[in-house]
């Protein structure tokens, strides 16, 4: 009987952030995803068992809302995967509640919204990681936040940053990955954030046909780049269930 693809379990806090070509990608590595839908109301677990890693992914909630208590589970979970070392990816919104897991702090940023096509740069623990190694110095991303981690979890080492926020992406122990901005984006994703957030776009240098023309120009170029990157996120996951 052929083994079990490896399970990742894929929390949604908001169906207006899919994972998206994210989770084309892992399927296409060979993972079996288990999605779970707050807007659903779908069940969060209170841990990981059944499962070989975790993704957390974006959605318009603000992590420093009080309100927002729909992500209260989302943040003990992530307290646990970081206490096992789960191979683990946050992105955006997912980023921010895995540092204020792992006893970092997120605020509204500073320098106000970051939004757009834009690039990131490798910083130089980045060079030996396993995941973020083969990345190219200044990889395509796509920023669409308001709010920053502005102190990162304990123990965490810092691996890109950008000039208006420095914590763009990190890793707490071998396994557990933060990214604050978006590498799963389609088109339409980009079109439906630039119609409703209309405080980031203003906070742009482009009007919203701009800004959405720049973006979907970028897609290919995040293909190429970070399809690759989350093949090698599977790696992790699949290594995790052949160690269990």
């Amino acid at each position: 009987m052929p083994d079990q693809p490896a399970r990742l379990l894929v929390v949604v806090p908001s169906d207006t952030a899919p994972p998206a070509r994210l989770g084309e990608w892992l399927r296409a590595a060979g993972l079996e995803l288990d999605e779970r839908h707050l807007d659903a109301g779908d069940e969060v677990p209170a841990d990981l068992t059944g499962h070989d890693g975790l993704l957390v992914t974006g959605g318009p909630q603000s992590s420093v809302d009080d309100a927002a208590t729909e992500l209260e589970p989302v943040r003990a979970l992530l307290a646990k995967a970081l206490a096992d070392d789960v191979p683990t990816l946050g992105v955006c919104l997912g980023s921010q509640l895995l540092a204020q897991a792992g006893g970092g702090r997120v605020r509204e940023g500073v320098e106000g919204p970051e939004v757009g096509a834009l690039l990131v740069a490798k910083r130089d623990a980045a060079a030996g990681d396993p995941v973020f190694g083969p990345l190219p110095l200044s990889p395509d991303v796509v920023q669409f936040h308001h709010d920053e981690i502005c102190e990162l979890p304990t123990g965490a080492t810092l691996l890109a940053s950008s000039p208006v926020y420095a914590h763009q992406a990190f890793r707490v122990g071998r396994h557990v990955y933060g990214v604050q901005f978006h590498i799963e984006t389609t088109p339409e994703i980009v079109r439906e954030w630039a119609e409703r957030d209309t405080v980031g776009v203003a906070a742009s240098p482009w009007d919203r046909e701009t800004l959405v023309r720049l973006t979907d120009a970028v897609h290919p170029d995040l293909e190429e780049i970070w399809a690759p990157f989350a093949a090698r996120f599977a790696d992790l996951v699949r290594a995790a269930r052949r160690a269990v």
